[in-house]
């Protein structure tokens, strides 16, 4: 047994005397209620086998909350573990953005969850007049979503308290999104608003609008190593950026 969890076992022991009192000794006797599993964080009681990414850029390991989760850096664990895809190929990199090499072109390309990343060109890209929020340039994000795909996160809470979410994304369409935690709906079903603009003409960058929009949801969590998942609940079309978790209380 570790450490810290023997110093959480007797905060937690339960010491109850029974009102037996030997006649020969005099000795109060006691029995001993302990919980199980309640020093475990929810990683450990899912037996989650997946891992936080880390990689010679990345290397923060478990994004930390309060703060942004950045959607790309998913767990290790692969499929029906770190992520389910509705496909076993990766539509950004390697394909859309083809191999060269390059970080951004090569994210995670022998993974099926679909990677792409914000360009700023000209003709223009994800930087034109039609985003309701100007994103980061060579931002890394999660695209091409279909409903039942989700991706997983090990997070570090460090505080407890309730937490309000937002999200930096494009929809082609109106969707839906929820967020679990420790394979737990937190949120039901939450509505994203389409950045459809009937101005830009130019077809394939409906999927280009960026916008973010905050208060969609709040929600409660412990201190601690837990998991978090992102779900693609209705729709699709797609692309998130990242999560805000911003403590509220």
């Amino acid at each position: 047994m570790k450490s810290d969890e023997i110093k959480c076992l007797k905060k937690l022991v339960i010491m109850k005397p029974i009102e037996i009192i030997s006649k020969l000794s005099g000795a109060i006797f006691f029995t001993f209620l302990i919980i199980p599993g309640a020093c475990r964080n929810g990683n450990e009681r899912n037996n989650y086998s997946g891992k936080p990414y880390i990689d010679s850029f990345y290397k923060t390991g478990a994004q930390k909350i309060p703060g942004k989760l950045q959607c790309e850096y998913y767990d290790f664990g692969g499929e029906g573990v770190a992520y389910h895809d509705n496909d076993s190929i990766n539509s950004g990199s390697g394909r859309l953005n083809p191999a060269d090499g390059t970080y951004l072109h090569e994210f995670r390309i022998n993974e099926a969850v679909d990677i792409s990343y914000t360009k700023f060109r000209d003709p223009a890209i994800d930087n034109t007049e039609y985003n309701f929020v100007e994103p980061e340039q060579d931002q890394l994000y999660v695209g091409w979503t279909v409903p039942g795909e989700w991706t997983k996160y090990t997070v570090n809470i460090e505080n407890t308290g309730t937490y309000e979410l937002g999200i930096m994304y494009t929809s082609n369409q109106n969707g839906k999104i929820s967020v679990s935690v420790n394979d737990e709906d937190k949120t039901g079903p939450l509505p994203i608003t389409s950045t459809f603009v009937a101005a830009d003409t130019v077809p394939w960058r409906q999927w280009h609008h960026w916008n973010y929009i905050g208060k969609i949801a709040r929600i409660d969590l412990n201190k601690g190593l837990q998991t978090i998942t992102v779900h693609t609940v209705e729709t699709g079309q797609m692309n998130y950026d990242y999560i805000d978790f911003v403590l509220v209380k």
